[in-house]
């Protein structure tokens, strides 16, 4: 069992929960997930690490409430335990000193994002972070961002923060005005479809995180097929990081629509 120490509502929907795992926040690293059970009969779900704390023993994860067993998870309160975390899990980031890295999330995705920004910027590089969401107060992790960050561009579909347009927008507008060495997208799928096939054509190297597919976590239910360069490859094991250029995004949106 793992207490809940800490619950912070971001949205009505969307709860940022700081949970006791000594063993996880000493080992984690940026881009691992763990996977979380709430109730001896409830789904295991994946989700990735926003933050860890190895000297209070915690970390932190962002949860949207879209089915039964997220809403669960939403519900609980500081003091109540999930049943199960279970991690570090999947393959780090490959941290290092790039030169000038621009960082872009959407909605949740920032939550993963965050540890990149963190350990990109610790590791040396420039880091402009490019944070979009559908209006303002889906916006989320904004001043852990902004500590973390040379720039930050906020992008809302709607206008009502930052600037109405696309994070495709705000990406491009780095690029054109300065070298980026790196490029890193994580959000919905569509998002980080259109992010890739901008850097492609700008050639700017990009790395994306398919977190958003992953059910069972491990590499035995195979839900998590995706195709990165004309091969198969399982998010969780593999990944759940990959070259955005290589990856069958239009694919990988088919198979997202199955679980809807």
């Amino acid at each position: 069992m793992n207490r809940i120490v800490e619950k912070e509502y971001f949205s009505e929907r969307v709860v940022k929960l700081v949970v006791e795992a000594p063993l996880i926040a000493r080992s984690r690293r940026p881009g691992h997930f763990v996977i979380v059970r709430t109730g001896e009969k409830g789904e295991r779900i994946p989700l990735t690490i926003a933050d860890a704390d190895p000297r209070e023993g915690t970390i932190t994860l962002v949860v949207q409430a879209v089915g039964e067993s997220t809403k669960a998870i939403c519900a609980l309160e500081a003091g109540d335990c999930l049943t199960d975390v279970a991690g570090p899990l999947g393959r780090a980031t490959d941290i290092r000193r790039y030169g000038t890295v621009v960082c872009s999330g959407g909605g949740v995705g920032v939550a993963p994002l965050l540890p990149i920004i963190k350990a990109m910027k610790a590791a040396g590089n420039r880091v402009v972070s490019v944070l979009a969401a559908r209006t303002k107060d889906l916006i989320i992790l904004e001043r852990e961002v902004r500590e973390h960050s040379d720039e930050v561009i906020i992008m809302t579909d709607d206008g009502s923060y930052g600037r109405k347009s696309l994070v495709t927008d705000g990406v491009e507008e780095v690029i054109l005005r300065e070298h980026v060495d790196l490029a890193v997208t994580i959000g919905p799928a569509v998002m980080m479809k259109f992010v890739s096939l901008m850097t492609a054509r700008h050639d700017v190297p990009t790395i994306c995180s398919l977190n958003t597919i992953m059910v069972d976590g491990t590499g035995m239910c195979g839900a998590c097929r995706v195709t990165v360069g004309g091969k198969t490859r399982f998010v969780c094991v593999d990944g759940p990081e990959f070259d955005a250029h290589q990856v069958d995004f239009d694919e990988m949106m088919m198979r997202l629509r199955a679980y809807n």
